[in-house]
C-alpha cells in the first residue's frame, strides 16, 4: 500500500515540515484544498501552497473539499500533480468535472463522505482512476476513524473486479499503524496527525510500511 502523507495538522513552519514530509518514504503528498465554503474550514491560498511545494520531490495527490471546483482545478493543476479529486457530494456535472481534468492530462479521482450511499459512486467508475473513501467528516485533521468505511473498500473492490475498471482505492482519516491493518485492500493510505505530529516523520511512516 502507498502512502500519501497530509500536511493539515502542521500549524507551525509549514515550509520546513513539508521539506521533511518531502525527504522521507512517502509516496504522495496529500494536498487538501478547502474553501470555506464546501467544508467549513479554509486552507492557506493556492500562491502560498505553490510557493511551498514548488521544489518537492514526491508526487501530489490533490484533494478538493470547494465549491468552485473549476476554478481550483484551474489553479492547482498547475502543481503538476498525479491526480485531483472532487466530491460527489458536490451539485454539479461530474461527468463534466471529470473529463475537464482529463483534458489537462491529470489523473480524476471522486471523494466520498461518510453518510453518502456508496452506490451513489455506479455511473462514474468506469470513467475514474480513483476512489477516495472519508474515514471520518471530511475539512479536520486528528479524528477518528469510522469502521463504516471498510463495507466500502469491499464494494469497491468487488466492483472493480467484476467490470474490470481501473480506479485505485485511497482511504483517507484517522489511520495510524493500527487502523492501517483494517485497510490493507486498498491502494493509498491518507496519512496526517499520526505521522505529522511526530517529532521523526520517517519513524512514524517506517511503523505504517511495516504494520501492513
Amino acid at each position: 500500500m502507498k502512502i500519501a502523507a497530509s500536511y493539515l495538522a502542521i500549524t507551525d513552519n509549514l515550509e520546513e515540515n513539508i521539506n521533511l514530509l518531502d525527504n522521507t518514504t512517502i509516496d504522495y503528498i496529500h494536498v487538501d484544498v478547502m474553501d470555506g465554503i464546501f467544508v467549513q474550514n479554509k486552507t492557506y491560498d493556492y500562491e502560498y501552497i505553490e510557493s511551498i511545494l514548488k521544489n518537492t520531490k514526491k508526487k501530489k495527490d490533490v484533494h478538493l473539499m470547494v465549491k468552485d471546483v473549476y476554478n481550483y482545478i484551474d489553479l492547482y493543476s498547475k502543481l503538476n500533480p498525479e491526480y485531483i479529486t472532487v466530491h460527489i457530494e458536490l451539485e454539479q456535472n461530474l461527468l463534466d468535472v471529470i473529463k475537464y481534468i482529463k483534458q489537462k492530462k491529470i489523473k480524476a479521482g471522486i471523494s466520498i463522505n461518510p453518510g453518502t450511499y456508496i452506490g451513489k459512486l455506479d455511473p462514474y467508475l468506469s470513467c475514474i482512476d480513483l476512489v477516495l473513501i472519508m474515514s471520518v467528516e471530511p475539512g479536520y485533521g486528528g479524528q477518528k476513524f469510522l469502521d463504516s468505511s471498510i463495507e466500502k473498500i469491499y464494494y469497491l473492490i468487488n466492483k472493480r473486479k467484476e467490470n474490470n475498471y481501473n480506479y485505485v482505492i485511497e482511504v483517507d482519516g484517522g489511520i495510524n499503524d493500527e487502523t492501517i491493518n483494517i485497510i490493507d485492500k486498498a491502494d493509498i493510505a491518507v496519512v496526517g496527525s499520526f505521522i505529522t505530529n511526530s517529532d521523526d516523520y520517517q519513524k512514524q511512516v517506517d511503523k505504517l510500511k511495516n504494520n501492513q
